[in-house]
């Protein structure tokens, strides 16, 4: 097994690469969208802003081959691998998620990224296909010691405004974070109407059977992620993996070796009437796993808070000795942390996460 570092995309700079070098990862997932900080030096996954986790960025360089490639040889000009680009930006694929008139157009551009990153020798490429995508989570001292964290509580919820897909913005002009009717243009919803399960699968269905086939010519894995927070239906619109046994029917709506799963213990522990433990091997016998988040919780949705990554209700090392048996020897990331106490609050979780990994599987190998 392989220890990784997950890199937000205004923390994809060299010596934040460098740092995970020295903290002992071997491997970098680059997850491009999302605004995930607040304030100088701090970095949180919750969304306490209503515009969730900000403006999708559809003109990124960084999604062309060239800034693709500047990307990848950056990481390892400091003598990293970069693993896996996690998430597509929404901007890219709102209609795809939506099935909307634009599909067609931004199917054609995810899968000239794929071919794009085949062509760099990038394995993968981490996907969530939801609408509302991570909403809800808060931010407080809920860790060990009083470390700051997110959890989920079971808040309120809200339509997803239109102008929002996967809890950002992807178009400023048609967002209305109050979903008012105020300058809105006549016979146009301020947001967006119930999504049925029957329709999500529906749509993960064309997305795969349009997108595998480009994958495996390029050489590239799409793993799916499970919905977090892992409820049947969030804001109005129908979740797709909520439960181990869906991720089985993600892989069969097109069985190829191209489609896999990017799993999130955290997620899966979370899940309700589930066990992590079967998961995890269940999946990783199966030789199905592409990469892994390795995080731990306490508690099941719609309740729980994250912790570090010793202190939850998982025993990590008997995941990772799972893992070990079935000869799995991919990548694994601590996908988020609790900030620790110091000046430099997110570098210091990742550093005792990631440290804590290298010690266990040195330990089991």
């Amino acid at each position: 097994m392989k220890i990784g570092l997950g890199l937000y995309r205004s923390l994809l700079t060299p010596g934040n690469v460098r740092f995970a070098r020295q903290i002992g990862a071997t491997h970098i997932v680059a997850h491009i969208p999302g605004g995930f900080s607040r304030g100088k030096g701090k970095v949180i996954t919750s969304d306490a802003a209503r515009a969730g986790f900000g403006v999708s960025d559809g003109d990124d360089p960084i999604w062309t081959f060239d800034g693709l490639r500047d990307l990848k040889a950056m990481i390892e000009a400091e003598g990293l691998t970069l693993e896996a680009l996690e998430n597509f930006e929404p901007a890219h694929w709102y209609d795809v998620l939506l099935d909307g008139p634009r599909r067609a157009a931004q199917m054609a551009h995810l899968k000239r990224i794929v071919r794009d990153v085949g062509r760099l020798g990038v394995p993968t490429i981490g996907y969530n296909f939801s609408l509302a995508g991570v909403w809800g989570r808060t931010e407080g001292a809920f860790a060990r010691g009083g470390a700051r964290s997110v959890g989920f509580a079971d808040p309120p919820q809200t339509p997803i405004p239109a102008g929002m897909v996967w809890n950002m913005v992807y178009d400023p002009d048609r967002f209305d974070p109050f979903g008012s009717a105020q300058d809105r243009p006549a016979g146009q919803s301020g947001v967006i109407g119930p999504v049925t399960a029957a329709e999500m699968w529906d749509r993960l269905g064309r997305f795969l059977a349009e997108l595998l086939p480009v994958a495996e010519e390029a050489g590239v894995r799409l793993a799916i992620h499970p919905d977090d927070p892992p409820l049947p239906e969030l804001r109005g619109a129908a979740r797709l993996v909520t439960h181990p046994d869906h991720f089985q029917r993600a892989l069969d709506l097109r069985p190829s070796p191209a489609n896999m799963i990017e799993l999130c213990v955290g997620t899966v522990s979370e899940m309700p009437d589930s066990d992590v433990y079967d998961c995890v091997d269940r999946y990783s016998r199966a030789g199905k796993l592409a990469y892994i988040h390795l995080r731990n919780v306490r508690g099941k949705a719609p309740h729980y808070h994250e912790m570090f990554v010793d202190d939850g209700d998982t025993d990590m090392l008997r995941v990772l000795r799972i893992l070990h048996a079935n000869g799995y020897d991919g990548v694994l990331i601590p996908d988020h942390t609790p900030l620790l106490e110091c000046a430099a609050p997110w570098h210091a979780g990742m550093a005792y996460a990631v440290g804590w990994m290298c010690a266990a599987v040195a330990g089991i190998a």
